[in-house]
Order: C-alpha cells, then sequence, then structure tokens
C-alpha cells in the first residue's frame, strides 16, 4: 500500500473537539479500507496568504493538520464527502513516491566506490602529518618573535 500525507486546512474557530472528531472519523474510514495511519500532526493556526472565501465570510487564517497514512490506491475517490465538510476550508491528499535512502540511493558499483573514497579520506595519513608540521612552523615562529 502506498504512503499519503492528507493536509487538512480548518475553519480557525473550529474546536479541538470538533477537529478531532474529524480526524477520528477519517481515520475509521482509513480502518475500514484496511489501511494504516501512522501520523497526525497539528500546526496550529497558521495565516493564508489569500482568503478562502466560503458561505459564511472569507477567511484568512485556518487550522493545519496533516495526516499520513498508508491505504489502497483507490482510498482517494472514497474522500468525496470531505466536500461537504462544513468546518474544512480545504483539504489535500499527497502521495509519497518511492524514495530511496541510504545504499538505495546509490547504484551498487557507486555504493561501493562511495564507501571506498569515505574510507580513504576518514585515514588519510597525509592530512594529518601536514598538519603536525604546520603546529611546529607556528612554535618557531612564535619563539623568534619573544627572543
Amino acid at each position: 500500500m502506498p504512503l499519503y500525507d492528507c493536509m487538512l486546512l480548518l475553519k480557525p474557530n473550529v474546536t479541538k473537539e470538533a477537529l478531532m472528531d474529524l480526524a477520528s472519523r477519517l481515520g475509521q474510514h482509513v480502518y475500514r479500507r484496511n489501511g494504516v495511519l501512522t501520523d497526525l500532526k497539528s500546526f496550529g493556526t497558521v495565516q493564508l496568504g489569500y482568503g478562502i472565501k466560503k458561505l459564511d465570510g472569507r477567511y484568512y487564517q485556518g487550522q493545519l493538520m496533516q495526516m499520513t497514512m498508508m491505504t489502497p490506491p483507490s482510498f482517494n475517490s472514497e474522500l468525496y464527502y470531505l466536500n461537504k465538510e462544513d468546518r474544512l476550508l480545504r483539504w489535500l491528499l499527497v502521495k509519497h513516491r518511492e524514495m530511496k535512502f541510504g545504499m538505495e540511493f546509490f547504484g551498487e558499483d557507486d555504493a561501493k566506490s562511495e564507501l571506498r573514497s569515505f574510507r580513504s579520506n576518514l585515514y588519510d595519513d597525509e592530512n594529518i602529518e601536514e598538519d603536525e608540521d604546520d603546529d611546529d612552523d607556528d612554535d618557531e615562529q612564535s619563539g623568534t618573535k619573544e627572543g
């Protein structure tokens, strides 16, 4: 199942109880479709770049919430009921693309050469000797200034 982020922008005057009610209803909908809710974040009240006009007025602030979930691909078409939700200003469902981390990011040959270069840079003796020589030069210069 792919990973999705559902961004919810609610009206600023919505109570926390109503916000949690909406989040729990959406979470129950995910579980009924054999999905998993992996993360829930609330960003609090945010300033909007432009006003969003609704039947009861124009809103320049909103409460932003992010729900991360793993659901079947058909889940997107099942969220039509959010359009009728009067507490919501906007909602958006974003699919996470295949992302590679760590060694998967490099090809197999690239990964080996990258590790070799890292290892050689880590244990490079030439840099250490140069640093020691520089320290000796500084000591000699400071000694001549004193005398």
